[in-house]
């Protein structure tokens, strides 16, 4: 990796650790990024998964004062996360190499749809709110919530991108609870998944050490700037630049 390449990769992560932080989807960031600097599909997946731990840690400590008060929720919600997380980190490596190369882009392209449909599934909640007068609705989601989060964290450990917007959609929808709060335990939850699909990557599969590193350095800077800064960005802008990364993605996998 040349330095331009290694400062390129750098900068991604620092750019996906506040995004993750802020929202989600800064897999989109790094992973054509790292395919730019001719790493395999399959290896820049693995390499930029275990590199965005640190990041997704970084962004759970900024948000500890939404966390108060969720613990139990936390721990309900980060166990059927574990587990589907594990799940998604094996279909990875036990699907053929031919097969991640058809199903990313598919993958991508429907993160993008999620990403642009946000903010009607935030008005979707507001209406969901007012109807059920802000009494009715499941502590901590029921069985819905469960599945959605077991099904979205075995997405999340396959590959990744827009995991964030999935949870947030999901306890956005399901949780009668501040989105802030709900925010936090999204980033409780990604570096579960995070990890839980590292630590079994790491007996089975191969890394590229050298992005690992840096974009571990680069997301837990932007884990602290998602955290400080990131809530007085305008949304509109960042999913301006989610979809115009996630479209130069789906072209250049579609390339190769």
């Amino acid at each position: 990796m040349s330095v331009w390449e290694s400062l390129a990769v750098l900068a991604a992560g620092i750019g996906a650790g506040t995004i993750n932080t802020i929202v989600g989807s800064g897999t989109l960031i790094t992973f054509p990024v790292l395919l730019a600097t001719g790493l395999p599909p399959v290896t820049a997946n693995v390499s930029n998964t275990l590199g965005l731990v640190p990041g997704s840690i970084s962004g759970a400590i900024g948000y500890r004062k939404e966390l108060r008060g969720q613990r139990g929720r936390v721990l309900r919600l980060g166990a059927v996360s574990l587990i589907g997380g594990l799940a998604g980190a094996i279909l990875l490596l036990t699907l053929p190499s031919d097969s991640f190369d058809t199903i990313v882009p598919v993958l991508i392209g429907l993160a993008l749809v999620l990403v642009v449909l946000q903010p009607k599934l935030a008005a979707a909640l507001r209406r969901r709110q007012e109807a059920a007068g802000g009494d009715t609705a499941h502590p901590d989601g029921g069985p819905a919530l469960l599945t959605g989060m077991l099904l979205s964290s075995a997405y999340g450990g396959y590959f990744g991108a827009a995991q964030g917007v999935l949870y947030l959609g999901l306890m956005g929808l399901l949780l009668h609870e501040d989105l802030q709060r709900i925010n936090a335990v999204k980033n409780v939850v990604a570096a579960l998944v995070n990890g839980i699909a590292a630590v079994f990557f790491l007996f089975v599969a191969d890394f590229d050490w050298t992005a690992v590193l840096l974009i571990a350095v680069g997301s837990t800077i932007g884990g602290q700037i998602g955290a400080k800064v990131g809530r007085r960005l305008p949304p509109a802008v960042l999913r301006g630049v989610i979809v115009t990364v996630g479209i130069l993605a789906i072209v250049q996998l579609l390339l190769r």
